[in-house]
């Protein structure tokens, strides 16, 4: 974890908080003066709140691009409610007889709120600007999910490598920003309300503020180049995004940008979209026709295999390149710890049959979805196994589920280095239930006619990496702690492609 990852966190955070107080503040005077219209403003602020942060950022993405901007619009949204409501309520708190005399006085409805109500009522209404402050602080980690970098994308990293010390140094850097900022916004207020407001005191932390913004700026650029991809949220995405921008930038004077981490769902939609803000990703044939195509494997016509279908697909419908396989097949594969796999001389799905109705199965909840053929009903009626229960566990958190014995059969990758970690035993898939998923390049039309040259580029591994070097590659990188850049690096060097 390096600086420049909280620092780009600080930046989300401080961004949102910005725009949540240029809208929360007016909103707010106008919930105080408009009786008829605050009901409304205070019930709309309310419902935001109501919407889980994963689907509220998945509606912005309906409008706008992957990214931080998506982030910091989700976050304030979510900021809204305190600022909203505690400048409402501290405007209604001012003393009655202050407002008496400022009317007295003949000051204008607007110039009396502005500049005799409102630093009165400073005081309340920072409460929630810190309460928006420090609540930033933890949902900025769901920008991981759409692009938006942070401290997210390490701790979602680690639970799934199950790194407890990266997840406790991530969680901690996190606690610390918010009782900081938390203790030095406290300590404002509470000057503040020694004070009873004041329109000069009240704007120093608000400067202080935005101040601090500006500092973090740098880190709120994405940084451009000829070639735009996304960092995956898994190693085997980053070693080979990673593979891509050394032998591009090696055999040509483009520039590759990786940008922050994305999923697989996400860096789909950006590609396929007329934004630009994605040029090309790793994705497997498989993958593209159950997720990205919304089609099962009973759709690819009669004599034709999915790498073939889906390539033909994507290039009509949505003017994108499948490029050759690469080699390794990153299928569903079914894993049982290594000592039962001994006790019981398991070595395909099949030599589950006679024992199943002792052992507990566990996989993601979408594999006990009722839709397609790849599911858990059809997997179990394939094979005839009758497993004694089932468990539904979170992808991140599947893995560390095996270690504690939570099931004694998973569905796993065949390509994933933590299948070694836990000690799991992949079994033959021996009446051949799961289809393919080899990893193919997919790339934009428009990237290829402007750079007629990275296609033959991006063929140099076409058939270069097998499955058990790729399963080699992952374990460096997630169990022994390896750079991805190291590791890629290193693979290119012994395959000829990249010179030492």
């Amino acid at each position: 974890m390096s600086w420049d990852v909280i620092f780009e966190h600080l930046f989300i955070v401080l961004a949102a908080s910005i725009l949540s107080i240029t809208v929360g503040l007016p909103l707010g005077i106008w919930a105080y003066v408009s009786r008829r219209a605050r009901p409304v403003i205070l019930r709309i602020v309310d419902l935001l709140q109501t919407i889980p942060s994963l689907a509220l950022l998945g509606i912005i993405m309906v409008v706008l691009d992957p990214g931080k901007l998506t982030v910091i619009i989700g976050i304030t949204l979510y900021s809204l409610l305190p600022i909203v409501r505690n400048t409402c309520l501290g405007l209604q708190e001012v003393d009655p007889g202050v407002k008496e005399a400022a009317r007295g006085m003949g000051m204008s409805k607007p110039y009396r709120i502005l500049m005799v109500e409102f630093p009165l009522a400073f005081p309340t209404v920072f409460t929630g600007i810190r309460i928006a402050v420090v609540n930033a602080i933890g949902t900025a980690v769901f920008a991981a999910f759409v692009g938006g970098g942070g401290l997210g994308g390490v701790i979602t990293q680690a639970i799934r490598i199950s790194d407890m010390g990266s997840i406790a140094l991530a969680t901690g850097v996190l606690m610390v920003i918010a009782v900081a900022l938390d203790l030095i916004m406290s300590w404002f207020e509470g000057q503040m309300r020694k004070s009873r407001g004041g329109s000069k005191k009240m704007w120093i932390p608000v400067a202080a503020i935005l101040l601090a913004f500006c500092l973090l700026l740098p880190y709120g650029r994405s940084s451009t180049g000829d070639i735009l991809l996304y960092d995956g949220d898994y190693s085997e995405t980053q070693l080979m995004h990673h593979m891509v921008k050394m032998l591009v930038e090696d055999q040509t004077d483009l520039t590759v940008t990786i940008q922050d981490q994305m999923s697989q769902v996400n860096n789909w939609n950006a590609l396929k979209d007329d934004s630009h803000t994605c040029d090309l990703m790793i994705s497997y044939d498989g993958t593209l026709l159950t997720t990205f195509f919304h089609q099962d494997t009973p759709d690819v016509p009669e004599g034709m295999t999915i790498y073939d279908y889906v390539k033909e697909k994507a290039l009509e419908d949505y003017d994108l390149h499948v490029l050759g396989k690469l080699g390794f097949e990153n299928t569903y594969a079914i894993g049982v710890p290594e000592e039962l796999a001994e006790k019981y001389d398991l070595e395909t799905i099949s030599d589950l049959i006679p024992i199943a109705d002792q052992l507990v199965f566990g996989a993601e909840q979408e594999f006990f979805t009722l839709e397609g053929s790849m599911k858990y009903n059809p997997f179990v009626e394939y094979y005839g196994l009758h497993f004694k229960d089932y468990n539904p566990v979170d992808m991140g958190l599947k893995y560390a589920a095996i270690e504690n014995g939570s099931f004694d059969v998973a569905v796993v990758y065949t390509t994933d280095g933590l299948n070694r970690k836990v000690g799991l035993k992949v079994l033959e898939d021996d009446k051949s239930f799961f289809p393919d998923y080899y990893g193919v390049f997919v790339v934009r039309d428009d990237i290829l006619e402007q750079y007629p040259e990275l296609e033959g580029i991006l063929e140099e591994l076409t058939g270069k990496i097998s499955t058990e070097q790729m399963a080699e590659m992952t374990y460096q990188v997630d169990v022994l702690g390896r750079t991805v850049d190291d590791v890629a690096q290193e693979f290119l060097v012994s395959q000829g492609l990249l010179s030492a």
